[in-house]
């Protein structure tokens, strides 16, 4: 039976090398790819949530005569299972909220058109497409 000499049981600091240089290569390349995905993603989700937010906001306007005074009574009213986390900030309280132009209805003399009327993202710097998130 022959044996083997001690010498040929494991790699050589060559063999690693190459290997870990390999693998070095491989993240090198795909690293950036899946960060760029990642921010990517964020976008996306930033978009849907600012749409599923309007939407609820035309929604109650459209129900109850007018707009929402915060956010939270589109969750009460049950516009919204629950108030979504900007992807960005990761912050539930970062959102902008766009007041409603006050107007005065001349017959009744009552002010009309308080509320949130549209909400932006709070979040600082710029999306995939250049834009900055706050015009969002």
């Amino acid at each position: 039976m022959k044996r083997l000499s001690r010498s040929r049981w494991g790699f050589t600091i060559i063999e690693l090398l190459v290997v870990l240089a390999a693998i070095g290569l491989l993240l090198s390349v795909a690293a950036p790819r899946y960060i760029q995905h990642l921010d990517h993603a964020r976008d996306v989700a930033l978009r849907h949530d600012l749409q599923a937010l309007r939407l609820a906001i035309d929604q109650f306007h459209a129900d109850q005569g007018r707009y929402p005074k915060a956010l939270d009574e589109l969750v009460v009213q049950h516009y919204l299972r629950a108030l979504p986390i900007d992807p960005i900030t990761g912050r539930a309280d970062s959102w902008v909220l766009i007041q409603a132009q006050a107007r005065t209805d001349v017959a009744s003399g009552l002010q009309a058109g308080t509320g949130i009327r549209d909400v932006r993202s709070g979040a600082p710097g710029r999306g995939s497409d250049g834009t900055a998130y706050a015009q969002w």
